[in-house]
């Protein structure tokens, strides 16, 4: 079973630019003190920037990864809805190739209140340079023998 499919997450529109998804904030996804767990909303999030990454790769010649997560929590939760929105602030090549895509994700409640906020960095690698890297760690794992 997938992450998506234990925290329930629903995606609920899909473009280049902007993706929207829920979740049902449930005790399953509390932290011990009963409020929703930060990480499940980090997870919703990165699922929101993932999906977005998605749409600008060609997965013929391409992966797409979550690098980078900057989230703030700005306010709990312990029941109803979380929705989860990723808007594309800018891309940039990457120095290794491929390209950086800059997310800025919010967390909102049932009253349309933000309950966490950041941005999140995703990376569309060439399998070209996936296949270099994997050559660079053979050979250095050859020498270290």
């Amino acid at each position: 079973m997938a992450l998506v499919d234990t925290l329930r997450i629903t995606t609920v529109s899909v473009a280049k630019d902007r993706v929207e998804a829920t979740m049902p904030i449930t005790p399953d996804l509390f932290q011990p003190f009963g409020f929703l767990h930060g990480g499940a909303t980090i997870a919703l999030l990165e699922t929101v920037a993932s999906i977005g990454t998605e749409q600008s790769t060609d997965f013929d010649v391409e992966r797409p990864f979550g690098i980078d997560v900057h989230v703030r929590h700005r306010k709990s939760g312990t029941a109803g809805l979380l929705r989860g929105v990723a808007e594309l602030e800018r891309e940039e090549p990457a120095r290794s190739g491929g390209v950086k895509q800059f997310w800025r994700v919010t967390a909102f409640d049932d009253e349309g209140d933000v309950v966490s906020d950041g941005t999140i960095m995703t990376k569309i690698v060439p399998l070209a340079r996936l296949e270099e890297k994997a050559r660079e760690r053979a050979a250095s794992r050859e020498q270290v023998l």
